[in-house]
């Protein structure tokens, strides 16, 4: 496995396709409450956050507390957000993942 090449494809296309959700609903980065992204890599995350435009104060972390719980991630991430009071109703989410297989993919919604 080439280490770097899959660092460098996770982060342009977890970029690539959040920005691709947030182009669908009529939005941007700087529109987003949250995001809250697949905890499978702390440089991932941080990359890809910076590629984005959306500061990590905005981004729900829990790597370092659950390490990559694949699939689970995200949703996981969305309830330590909810118990932390950092996410509020009202509040634009962004979530975006990439997996087994290289696939992709992100979600814009309303908490």
């Amino acid at each position: 496995m080439q280490g770097n090449a899959v660092f460098r494809h996770a982060v342009v296309k977890l970029a690539e396709t959040a920005h691709a959700s947030l182009s669908r609903a009529g939005l941007t980065g700087g529109d987003v409450d949250w995001l809250i992204p697949h905890q499978a890599n702390l440089r991932i995350i941080e990359a890809t956050a910076e590629r984005m435009q959306v500061p990590l104060d905005r981004v729900i972390l829990t790597v370092q507390d659950h390490g990559n719980t694949s699939a689970a991630s995200i949703p996981l991430a969305m309830s330590v957000g909810q118990e932390r009071g950092q996410i509020r109703q009202g509040d634009l989410i962004v979530t975006e993942a990439i997996g087994g297989g290289l696939a992709w993919g992100s979600a814009v919604l309303r908490w």
